[in-house]
């Protein structure tokens, strides 16, 4: 429901959250975890403009009427499992104290701004579980065809249930986080055995990761209505996958190893309340979803997003892909609704991610699996370099936000280097 902290003419008395390229403007006001030059003890703040609001020193100060100890945590999971009226409250008492339309304690609330530049932004939940889904059509399809038959690229589940596997919480990090090249069991075509070795196909996975905030009881399964009321908020995701291991080792039970070994998050997580002026219908369903899956409310987001990389030759990054999350043929809420629908509890924390995020065009492909077609079709890169797969040293940066009237919703960034795989 849309309300004064989404006014599209609200402006900050912080100048810098009123330029229209900012990610974070008042009408975003995302929540992250950092430590300062200042202060090393981990504090939850919101981003505004160039700057961190620290909640713990805001409602230390009385400023803020929230218990300052949901705030002075290492994530904000604590915070999260108040539950929608709290989250409401705070985002709106917080749009009051940064908008212009308070001035009076403009000086009081600078107090408790740190600059952005001086803060190191730390993963900003603690993971309780990881479930990844398989809910972009163009996706599955691309997939189904390079793999299976083209003319039955989708299995025949697919159009019915959101496909999904659960993935390893313990490996999920924050931007800026190395990432080591995993090694696995390959098996070549021309090979009659497999052997043990660095993967040779490591790619992205362009995602959405939607955050868990109210949880549901064990045996308690959610509406589609309730399941999109508990997911706090959103994160960029890229699932880094080892597609030559998940090739050999995906039948009968699916990915494991391929995609254990790391899973990268932006560190500011977009509420749900933020993204309600970009709430949008997804593509239509046929068959028709079976009764406790059907969405008749919008539950797709309108995310512009793209992915760069940077090669380590290179100083400049270069665009590879651009999509939108409004095309995922299941949605958030539907994933969430399936997750429970056995009695599973969900809790606060739960991360889902949304599947790669594939459009219909070549430039919109959210992998390299698919941009390079299991790499026959070699990526050229405007340094000469090309690329089949990512390479040591090659660092990719997913960054995504809404487009509104003067002003923008941004994540951030989600940035992973890769390292040299462990020598064995």
């Amino acid at each position: 429901m849309l309300n004064a902290t989404h006014d599209p003419s609200l402006i900050s008395w912080l100048t810098s959250a009123n330029n229209a390229d900012t990610d974070f403007p008042i009408q975003n006001l995302p929540f992250g975890v950092f430590t300062s030059a200042q202060n090393n003890q981990p504090h939850v703040g919101v981003a505004i403009g160039s700057d961190i609001v620290d909640l713990y020193v805001l409602a230390e100060s009385g400023l803020l009427d929230i218990d300052p100890s949901l705030f002075d945590e290492a994530n904000i999971n604590k915070f999260m499992a108040q539950g929608s009226d709290m989250w409401t409250r705070c985002r709106q008492h917080l749009s009051q104290l940064l908008s212009t339309q308070n001035l009076v304690l403009q000086q009081k609330v600078s107090l408790a701004l740190v600059p952005q530049n001086t803060a190191t932004l730390l993963l900003p939940i603690k993971v309780e579980g990881y479930t990844d889904f398989y809910a972009s059509k163009e996706h599955a399809t691309n997939v189904g065809t390079m793999f299976r038959d083209p003319k039955n690229a989708l299995m025949p589940n697919w159009l019915h249930i959101p496909i999904g596997y659960n993935g390893r919480a313990s490996t999920v990090v924050v931007s800026g986080t190395d990432v080591r090249r995993p090694s696995g069991q390959l098996k070549p075509a021309t090979n009659n055995k497999p052997h043990f070795g660095p993967t040779q196909k490591l790619d992205i996975e362009l995602e959405m990761g939607a955050i868990v905030g109210a949880p549901n009881e064990m045996g308690t399964p959610l509406t589609v209505e309730q399941a999109q009321a508990n997911i706090f908020g959103f994160v960029l995701l890229n699932d880094w996958s080892a597609r030559d291991v998940q090739v050999w080792e995906y039948q009968p039970l699916g990915p494991f190893q391929a995609k254990a070994f790391a899973t990268t998050i932006s560190p500011w997580v977009v509420t749900q309340e933020a993204l309600q002026p970009f709430c949008v219908h997804g593509p239509e369903q046929h068959p028709k979803p079976l009764a406790y899956l059907a969405q008749i409310q919008p539950g797709n987001y309108d995310v512009e997003l793209q992915v760069d990389i940077q090669t380590q030759v290179s100083s400049l990054s270069q665009t590879i892909s651009q999509t939108n999350f409004r095309a995922m043929y299941w949605s958030s809420a539907q994933q969430l609704t399936h997750h429970s629908s056995s009695g599973c509890a969900m809790q606060t924390g739960d991360l889902l991610g949304s599947g790669t995020i594939s459009g219909s065009t070549k430039d919109s492909l959210g992998s390299l699996l698919e941009l390079t077609w299991n790499g026959q079709n070699p990526l050229p890169l405007a340094n000469g370099e090309e690329r089949r797969f990512v390479e040591d040293g090659d660092t990719l940066t997913l960054q995504g936000h809404c487009q509104g009237q003067g002003y923008r919703i941004g994540f951030g960034s989600a940035v992973g280097k890769i390292l040299p795989a462990h020598r064995l």
